[in-house]
Formats: structure tokens, C-alpha cells, sequence
């Protein structure tokens, strides 16, 4: 599917739809799109080595290696990883990855950042371990965004414990997310400045992950952007 495109936007939602009742067939589409992105800037990953940081049940991990990339998985929590974690996946902190420096081509995380306390710190890890000249994409769910508060959106907007409470009521069980614990309110234009301010890294795009036109405008208008960007992609090079 073109990327942007309106018929990719509403296939990669309906999916997100049947998201809970689907899991395998959400995940799998997200992440032939996403590897696409990642060839769209950066060519085959056909024999590159790809580090997948936070990946979940490995959705990301085997579509590159179904495309010949040597990829690797490295997921702290046990949980997410399922049943059936792709050969050889890693639990590890995404703070402190087990890896020398520079040595994948490219470094992948969707959807992670708004779930770490420190996205400073797991951006630099992530451009620690990726070789000069590689690729590093972050892809992240805007605090602001209609889907900031996570399950419990867009009634994040009204206070994030009270959000949670309506969902609790609402659903009968456990809202999984708990701001503070396991979900931060990341901004955009926070993240922008401090990615540009570093001096290892490039910005070779920021844009709408999902939006299907004018998706690197949306993420310029400051103000507008932490509502309509909806997901920031950020796709940085790491100098040589």
C-alpha cells in the first residue's frame, strides 16, 4: 500500500480495530508496513542486522527476517512475548541492551517510547548500538493524540485517573496501563528539540505514522501537531 495513502490509513485502522479479538492479524499488517517504511528509507534489509528494542510477540522481528534481515529481539517483559517468541529473543531492558556498540544497521522500536520513563536514555541506547552511517526508527503515541491515554482514550483528556476509573467501570477489569507506572505523557515537540539538539544523530524525518496525506506537514505546526500527528515516526541516521 502507498505510504501515505488514505486506503493504507483506513486498513491499518480497521486492523487497530480488531486489535484485541485479532492480535496476529493487527500485528502482522503494522509490521509489513513498518518494514517498508524502514526500506523506503533505507533500502532491502535483506543480510543487515536489525536489533527489534521492545518489539512484544515478535510481530516486527519475523517480518525482517521473512525479508533475510539477521534480526533479534530484546523485550523486558516476559508477558508480552507470548507463548511462541521468535528463536532466540533476549529479555532485556531497552535502558541497557546486551550489545556492543555499533553493531546493527538497523534499530527498531514501534510504539515503545511512550512506555519508558527515560526516552532520552532509550534513544541514546538505541544510537549507541547502531553502527555509523545506520538507521535508527522510533515510531511513538503522542500523549495529546485521540489515542494517548491508550485503552482508556480519548478520555485521557479529562484526567488520566479518571479515565482509567471510567474504564474500569466501563469494562468490568484492569485497565493495563497505569500512568506514571507503564505509560508517560511523551510530546512531540519535547522529543523533536532534544533528538535535534544531539550531535551522533540526523533527523532524516519527522512525520505522521499513520496519516494519509501531507503526513511530514502535520508534524511541523506547533500546537496542532500533538493532537493531529496522532503517532510520531521519527527516522534518525546515525553521523559516521
Amino acid at each position: 500500500m502507498k505510504d501515505p495513502s488514505l486506503r493504507r490509513s483506513v486498513a491499518l485502522f480497521r486492523a487497530f480495530l480488531n486489535e484485541q479479538d485479532d492480535p496476529d492479524a493487527c500485528y502482522s499488517l503494522l509490521a509489513r508496513d513498518a518494514v517498508d517504511q524502514v526500506e523506503s528509507y533505507d533500502g532491502p534489509v535483506n543480510n543487515r542486522t536489525v536489533v527489534d528494542v521492545g518489539g512484544g510477540g515478535g510481530w516486527f522481528t519475523e517480518e525482517f527476517r521473512r525479508r533475510g534481515a539477521h534480526a533479534y529481539l530484546f523485550e523486558p517483559d516476559v508477558q508480552e512475548l507470548g507463548e511462541k517468541p521468535p528463536e532466540g529473543a533476549v529479555v532485556a531492558d531497552g535502558y541497557l541492551l546486551p550489545l556492543a556498540d555499533g553493531v546493527a544497521d538497523v534499530c527498531f522500536s514501534s510504539n515503545v517510547l511512550e512506555h519508558v520513563a527515560d526516552p532520552q536514555t532509550f534513544i541514546s541506547e538505541m544510537v549507541r548500538v547502531t553502527k555509523p552511517g545506520g538507521l535508527i526508527y522510533v515510531s511513538f503515541t503522542n500523549w495529546l493524540s485521540p489515542w494517548g491515554g491508550h485503552e482508556w482514550a480519548p478520555w485521557h483528556y479529562f484526567g488520566a485517573e479518571r479515565a482509567r476509573a471510567r474504564y474500569e467501570r466501563r469494562t468490568g477489569k484492569d485497565a493495563k496501563h497505569t500512568l506514571g507506572e507503564n505509560l508517560f505523557a511523551v510530546h512531540i515537540g519535547t522529543t523533536l528539540r532534544q533528538v535535534r539538539e544531539r550531535d551522533d544523530v540526523t533527523v532524516v524525518s519527522a512525520r505522521s505514522r499513520y496519516w494519509p496525506f501531507l503526513a511530514e506537514t502535520v508534524a511541523k505546526a506547533p500546537g496542532l501537531r500533538e493532537f493531529a500527528t496522532w503517532n510520531l515516526l521519527l527516522i534518525l541516521r546515525r553521523y559516521q
